[in-house]
């Protein structure tokens, strides 16, 4: 999708919550917003909500065999010390995503030429905070250094340029990453495979190419191809089934599918449990990996409470399938959010507003969370 998390279109494997503790200030200055969020949310929550959201969306996710995590990016310019507490308590969120510092052009703006100054910085936040790090993404059409996107080159020296990038920037972080979405956005809007320098060049075959050098860099580590409206059935998540179809037949590494859920507040279609619940009886993991939904601005008690039952929705499609492994959102808080600056006059997109405080949306999360009886197989 587009460049950051303000304008954005993504340790050995475990649980996550069982790495470094975070410091005690992090942790205890989060949940005094939550303690008093009540006072300062727009929508009022039920007094017996709170002792279950003071738990910690991570922390429920876990007890269910899930995770929860968000999306982070530009930590080691970031003064915000409220936020930095928020993103770093690793009750609320136990995985990590580099929002784009492990994009091609913050890795390889030029041929052969690497640079991991911001990637580094936020493996150490995450290992020092007891959070996995998830990576993206290793090869998007988007966010490309102009010496791939107009290299001109021929198959075979794209192959290997693509070989080369992933072996070189997977083989940094091998065994230290629970996850990485290798393939990112493959798929027009009718399903039909997206013009790109990869795809124009060599055709799919880039994609098992890719998930083929990603492994063989990184053993250890989880691997995804993830896509925005494949959510729900339709023209582009069939596409995406046929394609993982066919790579789990032809024996191609895969391990999930990566589901953005970048949805908007009443607008996205039901199915999203029979869609997952497809790509699960393949044998390969869910993951909703940069959640968000937003909404026409201002921001309106009624719009917030239709917010909270998306989202809870999503959640319950989540625990309603066994290898839906975690939810992810992208960002934690509304002023760092990627979709004011995307789609002028929406927002609100998040669980915590500007001020950090819990929404209704949040709450509703907790609860879902909270009330499930299933378990998942992370």
């Amino acid at each position: 999708m587009i460049r950051s998390l303000h304008a954005h279109s993504t340790a050995s494997a475990g649980l996550p919550g069982n790495g470094p503790t975070t410091s005690t200030s992090a942790s205890s200055t989060t949940s005094t917003v939550l303690t008093t969020s009540s006072t300062t949310t727009r929508s009022t929550t039920s007094a017996s909500s709170t002792p279950t959201a003071l738990r910690g969306l991570h922390n429920l996710a876990k007890a269910k065999g899930r995770y929860f995590g968000t999306a982070i990016d530009g930590l080691q310019n970031n003064n915000d010390p409220a936020y930095q507490a928020l993103t770093g308590n690793p009750a609320e969120f136990g995985i990590s995503t580099a929002g784009n510092s492990l994009k091609w052009d913050a890795t390889e703006p030029s041929r052969g030429t690497f640079t991991f100054t911001s990637a580094d910085y936020h493996l150490k936040w995450a290992k020092d905070h007891g959070q996995l790090y998830r990576g993206h993404t290793l090869v998007w059409h988007s966010q490309l250094p102009n010496w791939v996107s107009s290299g001109g080159f021929s198959n075979s020296t794209l192959i290997s340029i693509i070989e080369n990038h992933i072996s070189t920037v997977a083989g940094r972080y091998k065994g230290q990453l629970y996850a990485w979405d290798v393939v990112n956005e493959p798929f027009n809007e009718d399903g039909t495979y997206r013009t790109s320098v990869f795809y124009n060049t060599i055709g799919p075959a880039f994609i098992p190419i890719a998930l083929r050098a990603a492994r063989a860099t990184d053993p250890s580590a989880k691997l995804y191809i993830n896509d925005y409206n494949t959510d729900w059935i339709g023209s582009k998540s069939n596409a995406m089934y046929a394609l993982a179809q066919s790579l789990v037949a032809q024996k191609v590494p895969l391990d999930g599918i990566g589901f953005q859920a970048h949805l908007i507040v009443n607008s996205f279609e039901r199915t999203l449990p029979t869609n997952f619940q497809r790509f699960a009886a393949l044998g390969l993991d869910i993951a909703i990996t940069e959640l968000d939904i937003r909404f026409k601005l201002p921001v309106t008690d009624a719009l917030l409470a239709s917010q909270a039952e998306n989202y809870q929705y999503v959640v319950n499609a989540c625990l309603g399938i066994s290898r839906c492994v975690g939810i992810t959102t992208w960002d934690t808080s509304d002023d760092y959010s990627w979709v004011p600056s995307t789609f002028p006059g929406e927002g609100a997109a998040l669980l915590f507003d500007a001020n950090k405080s819990p929404k209704p949306a949040y709450y509703a999360v907790a609860n879902a969370l909270a009330a499930a009886t299933v378990k998942g197989n992370f």
